[in-house]
């Protein structure tokens, strides 16, 4: 039941039943989730980003200046968008549990993040519309992302081979394997669960609802699908509501 403490949780969802799908949106759920902090979804399509937040505050100039998800909107009615935005506010108001943020640590994930979804741009990019999308979000999604690459959007899956890609994501992938290695136990910092572990965990179940094949065909890429079984075991108890 919503309290007067409730934080509102702007998120795109997938076709019904509605769920969450997107690995910058995960990473925000994962933290309200294990914080145990009070808060209701709000489903919002692509189309209603920039009419239901322009009143509130700036586009996101790190998206190349639009208006994204995931937004949050305080208790007090302040909205803040953006997650490494929301993810220190919520840290700084609610330190406990801690998500141990480690700039280091984080920069080292981002690193090896941006090859490895960089090179699977072409696999994710029609799935995203054709399997997860609304139809109201799919007419928008589409039109944006042909006009930013200058062609249709199965054009741009078949400019590169499917295998060819996830051969070229798989050493990025394969590096992430290793952080997971560094450490006893199924995180990167070992037992202690960290903001860097939703960010990662984020990706993994977005390419999960993608289907059997693409998810299956992921695992492989990273070097040893059981680290990261073990890791989504882990989390299981923060990942278990998405919606």
């Amino acid at each position: 039941m919503s309290t007067d403490n409730t934080i509102t949780f702007f998120d795109i969802p997938t076709k019904e039943p509605k769920t969450c799908w997107s690995f910058n949106t995960w990473r925000v759920r994962l933290i309200l989730n294990y914080k145990g902090l009070d808060y209701k979804t709000e489903w919002i399509e692509y189309p209603d980003l920039k009419p239901t937040f322009e009143p509130h505050l700036p586009p996101n100039e790190m998206a190349g200046g639009i208006y994204t998800a995931p937004t949050i909107r305080l208790p007090d009615g302040t909205y803040i968008m953006d997650s490494k935005h929301i993810s220190a506010l919520l840290e700084e108001k609610h330190p406990e549990p801690s998500i141990h943020l480690d700039p280091e640590l984080y920069a080292r994930l981002i690193e090896q993040l941006k090859g490895g979804m960089g090179s699977l741009t072409t696999v994710y990019v029609t799935q995203v519309p054709a399997r997860l999308l609304s139809e109201r979000s799919v007419e928008f999604f589409k039109k944006t992302r042909e006009e930013m690459l200058g062609m249709t959007l199965e054009e741009y899956a078949k400019s590169i081979p499917r295998d060819e890609a996830f051969a070229k994501a798989a050493p990025y992938l394969q590096k992430i394997t290793e952080m997971l290695q560094e450490k006893e136990g199924p995180f990167f910092k070992g037992e202690q669960v960290s903001y860097t572990d939703f960010v990662w965990a984020g990706v993994l179940l977005f390419f999960k609802v993608q289907g059997d094949e693409t998810f299956e065909d992921f695992m492989k890429s990273t070097g040893d699908r059981t680290v990261h079984e073990k890791f989504l075991e882990g989390l299981s108890p923060w990942t278990k509501r998405h919606d």
